[in-house]
């Protein structure tokens, strides 16, 4: 199964870091391939969290692809956990985690994900291509969070 981990250290919070990456909705904003998100459901529980359900679309050329997800925004832990729940994929779960640096005003943020096509076409047709954008979303959200934040 596929697999992709990234760890940066960035010039802005924790905090400041979750906030970007929890406001799905600015996605097709920045994010490679991404061409539309939207939220079909928003669900806060008592110590802190949100539970979303979220479809995201992606393209390339030709390829089109929507696909639903489960996300826990966890502020507490800073943490957002992304769970596959419909769409183009047979498998796919990524973590987000955030956690200051001892230099104030850093953090570093680690983003992981592992997938699996349905289809071994789709998977020879788009897999290299997202290998490729997943190495240039840590670097998209940090020049998005160097725009906001500064």
């Amino acid at each position: 199964m596929p697999s992709f981990r990234s760890e940066r250290r960035v010039r802005h919070r924790s905090d400041q870091m979750f906030e970007l990456v929890a406001d799905i909705e600015r996605y097709p904003e920045f994010v490679p391939m991404c061409t539309a998100t939207r939220l079909r459901n928003r669900r806060p529980d008592a110590h802190g969290r949100e539970t979303l359900l979220a479809e995201m679309s992606v393209g390339y050329k030709m390829i089109r692809e929507t696909f639903t997800t489960r996300v826990l925004l966890d502020k507490p832990r800073l943490r957002i956990l992304v769970e596959y729940i419909d769409g183009p994929f047979s498998h796919m779960e990524n973590i987000w985690t955030f956690r200051d640096d001892p230099e104030p005003g850093r953090s570093r943020v680690t983003f992981f994900i592992d997938y699996e096509f349905r289809s071994r076409t789709l998977g020879a047709l788009m897999g290299s291509m997202f290998d490729a954008a997943f190495r240039k979303f840590a670097e998209a959200f940090e020049q998005r969070a160097d725009k906001l934040y500064r």
